[in-house]
């Protein structure tokens, strides 16, 4: 037979185990994410065409947001050659840019000489609607071979935030994390003539 102290403190324990599992479970939520299997390595002085994203959210120009996160942290990685596919506003603010397909950007890639081509899709970029307002961002990157057509590399991934963070640094931790696996290294220096 319960007595009410004894009905009460495994009540209490209840609580502490969903309490916790509760925690647990939103700690895994925050960050859902696809790190690289495949590692490629790139030349910092190979020339690499940043080319536009295609935006799969509801959220207007996500893809040029995304885009300029790409281009800094391949910069930051040792980059020195990276050419960004020129897009062309129009006149009036409330146009969308015109649609470039993949092989009119693939196109203008190799007419700049580009060794490889950076392709990809933003799937979520957003503050989710509830309590907290939790920001969520999602990406797929992908890495062309131009000269052969491969795709060489690719990685997908999101990751959500705590309500209090912003979702440009919510995405570019996830960015980052995703360029993880591309390195980028500098050719051997050449030996100094001596005299």
């Amino acid at each position: 037979m319960w007595t009410g102290n004894d009905a009460f403190g495994w009540l209490r324990g209840v609580a502490r185990v969903v309490l916790l599992a509760g925690a647990l479970g939103s700690l895994a939520a925050c960050v859902t994410q696809a790190i690289p299997g495949n590692r490629v390595n790139l030349d910092a002085k190979a020339r690499v065409a940043l080319l536009p994203l295609a935006n799969a959210t509801e959220v207007p120009q996500a893809q040029d947001r995304v885009g300029a996160i790409v281009g800094s942290l391949l910069r930051q990685k040792g980059l020195e050659d990276l050419v960004v596919y020129p897009q062309k506003l129009p006149d009036n603010p409330l146009e969308g840019a015109p649609v470039v397909t993949p092989e009119q950007a693939l196109e203008w890639a190799r007419k700049q000489d580009a060794r490889y081509a950076i392709t990809g899709t933003v799937t979520e970029w957003r503050y989710k609607t509830g309590v907290d307002n939790e920001p969520a961002a999602g990406v797929m990157l992908q890495l062309h071979e131009l000269p052969s057509g491969r795709v060489i590399w690719s990685a997908s991934g999101g990751r959500t935030g705590w309500g209090y963070q912003g979702l440009a640094a919510v995405g570019q931790a996830q960015i980052a994390d995703l360029l993880s696996g591309m390195t980028v290294t500098a050719p051997p220096a050449k030996p100094q003539a001596t005299e």
